[in-house]
């Protein structure tokens, strides 16, 4: 390395060093133990203009192990984007552009959320899927308007989280050669040597995997790095690139213990660190020949330029391709769908059907679909279960454009593949499991809130419905633990039209998540005025009511028709009620004070119903609930309904004795 690359180097670990101490909380070993490494990357190869960190064609940048973050607030600041020397010293204080993790839409030049490692890795994945299927589908000859790289730095943490076990494998299924991870292989994490905890092949893994794995890359040689970089550049399979290194490089006395990793260094250790490296500067403080070494404006600015003509070029010859890339890639909708969505409605009033509410899923997709081609489905090898397939998607395959992802059986993986396509842009990414499997995509659900991304997840065969696969396949907690997360809009229809207006809302949202949750058993078509249809977006609407109610029933999903029944009976004894149809109490939860207390009227006893655990409806002031507070039973639906109290003549019941 020459001197003015271990001075970039340097600066980076000084930075790492002077922050963590400033808030006596951090990760400096990380930073420090691949500066080296970044300045291989961000020096040598990184495609990315620090005055536009939203350049469509930029390289997407990853610190999978984001405990890091302060080396990639340190790069960001020292190659030129708007993070100043004040947000790295006010490093994980309230408010600050300098979290402890790097924090999607909060720092300029941050891509994803990372921290809970594995997840960082698995985003990547997804970023670099979505660059392979936008240049399948808009580049043309002698014009490759989408071409850039996604790069990862992980650790030991990021392999040993089984999230990493799912990604890589399909990345390396699907050949996503613009993908290139550098492993910083230090043999350390939190609880020491991690040889007696992980002690696997890593780059035999790799290698199954069908990646292609450069070893024996010294971490702490730029050049070297750099030269691997390139070399990777080169293959027709993913890269991982195994580079050595010592925790906290530079420090005489921590580096290469766990001591460095989760704690400051300590002012005695960080004065012998800065006489063992050269670092004569006070804290905070990078002379302008670094400055001017890690400078990316002039640079990224003429990448940028150079690209802005070839897609000038490119709108000339191809008017329609390059307004239609534009327009996905800021995520706005055609200018048809508000027309689609209101005839699909008005169809389905026509047909009436009564079908399951998953198969109504599947038909709102079929007529949303040809107006949305940036739709990008998928299933974790429940396609013919989810019906999250349609008539003309074509399947994703390494050798071909399509718009239809087999995940596998990779609930977790899928999950926060498909933040990272959400993350890239271009695509609207939809991927459904059984709802009792999103407790292993948890995290990525939580991920996707936090980020306040446009993903949608979709989860079928959603309560005790299901009936004979038994209580490990019924969801009985799923749903209300789902709408504990900030953020995150949870849908539970009960017919085909809620169903139309869920994936309505939900490919309209665009600061945050859904979640479409649907039956596997029949649901009957409920008639509505489209008064009505319209306050289904409201999430809880009136669906029947009458001027001498005595009580309101709350409802969601396939327990609607549950209340209908009753509303039957009752009216049969002279007895009203309102029927309430909530498919998403986090939306009706956000309408205004005057709207809620008009749908859910002070002085009734209101009794709700739904097919899992009742806590969550308490909040609600409810007289009484009926749901599920225990685990399933194995036996057909109709069977464990009657089981559970989940019927008209008990729902009546409770409504006589609340009155």
């Amino acid at each position: 390395m020459s001197s003015k690359q271990t001075n970039m180097a340097n600066a980076i670990r000084a930075l790492a060093m002077d922050a963590v101490q400033q808030a006596n909380s951090g990760h400096p070993g990380m930073p420090m133990g691949m500066a080296d490494i970044a300045v291989g990357l961000w020096g040598e190869h990184l495609q990315h203009n620090p005055k536009n960190p939203l350049w469509m064609n930029r390289d997407r940048f990853v610190l999978s192990n984001g405990h890091g973050s302060m080396l990639l607030y340190a790069l960001l600041h020292l190659t030129g984007y708007d993070l100043p020397m004040k947000e790295l010293k006010n490093f994980r204080q309230l408010h600050s552009k300098t979290a402890g993790h790097p924090e999607y839409g909060i720092t300029p030049g941050v891509e994803t959320t990372t921290g809970p490692l594995g997840q960082g890795i698995t985003n990547a994945v997804g970023m670099a899927l979505a660059e392979k299927l936008l240049a399948q589908e808009f580049n043309k000859p002698g014009l490759d308007i989408v071409d850039h790289h996604t790069y990862v730095f992980l650790g030991d943490g990021c392999l040993m989280e089984g999230i990493s076990h799912e990604a890589c494998s399909l990345a390396g299924t699907l050949k996503l050669n613009k993908l290139i991870a550098l492993w910083d292989d230090n043999g350390i994490s939190i609880d020491g040597k991690v040889i007696n905890w992980f002690a696997e092949d890593t780059p035999k893994r790799f290698e199954a995997y069908g990646w292609n794995v450069i070893r024996d890359v010294n971490g702490h040689d730029a050049n070297a790095v750099s030269a691997a970089i390139a070399k990777a550049k080169r293959s027709d399979k993913p890269t991982f690139i195994c580079c050595k290194t010592s925790i906290g490089q530079g420090s005489p006395n921590l580096a290469g213990t766990d001591k460095v990793h989760g704690a400051p260094l300590g002012a005695v250790e960080i004065a012998a660190t800065r006489a063992a490296i050269g670092w004569t500067y006070p804290p905070f403080e990078i002379p302008q020949d670094i400055y001017d070494a890690w400078d990316a404006k002039r640079k990224g600015a003429a990448s940028e330029a150079e690209w802005n003509s070839k897609f000038s070029t490119y709108r000339s010859t191809y008017p329609h391709e390059a307004k239609e890339l534009e327009r996905r890639m800021l995520g706005e909708l055609p200018a048809n769908f508000d027309k689609t969505v209101e005839a699909y409605l008005f169809n389905c009033a026509t047909k009436a059907e009564t079908i399951a509410t998953r198969k109504a899923s599947q038909n709102a997709i079929e007529a949303l679909a040809p107006v949305l081609p940036e739709f990008m489905g998928g299933s974790a090898d429940l396609t013919g279960s989810n019906l999250t397939n349609w008539s003309t998607c074509k399947a994703v395959r390494a050798d071909q454009w399509g718009n239809h992802i087999n995940y596998g059986v990779r609930e977790f993986g899928m999950s926060a593949i498909m933040n990272g396509i959400a993350l890239h842009g271009g695509y609207i990414p939809f991927g459904a499991t059984f709802l009792t499997f999103s407790d292993y995509s948890r995290n990525a659900l939580r991920m996707a809130a936090l980020m306040k991304i446009r993903s949608i997840f979709v989860f079928t065969h959603d309560s005790i419905g299901l009936g004979e696969d038994g209580p490990t396949h019924q969801s009985v907690e799923h749903v209300a633990s789902l709408r504990l997360i900030p953020n995150m809009d949870v849908w539970r229809p009960c017919d085909t039209t809620e169903s139309a207006v869920a994936w309505a809302a939900a490919v309209k949202r665009h600061n945050g998540p859904s979640s479409l949750i649907f039956s596997r058993q029949n649901c009957p078509f409920v008639k509505r005025d489209a008064k009505q249809t319209q306050a289904i977006y409201k999430g809880g609407y009136v669906m029947r009511d009458d001027k001498n109610a005595q009580a309101v029933l709350i409802a969601t999903g396939s327990e609607v028709a549950i209340a209908l029944d009753a509303a039957e009976l009752l009216k049969k004894e002279g007895i009203a009620v309102r029927i309430v149809s909530m498919p998403s109490t986090s939306v009706f939860d956000k309408q205004s004070k005057a709207y809620k207390d008009s749908v859910l009227p002070e002085g009734l006893p209101r009794i709700a119903i739904e097919a899992g655990v009742t806590d969550y409806w308490w909040k609600y002031a409810c007289s009484a609930v009926h749901g599920v507070d225990t685990f399933g039973e194995s036996a057909p639906a109709g069977v464990l309904y009657k089981h559970f109290g989940l019927t008209a003549e008990a729902v009546a019941k409770t409504v006589r004795q609340c009155i």
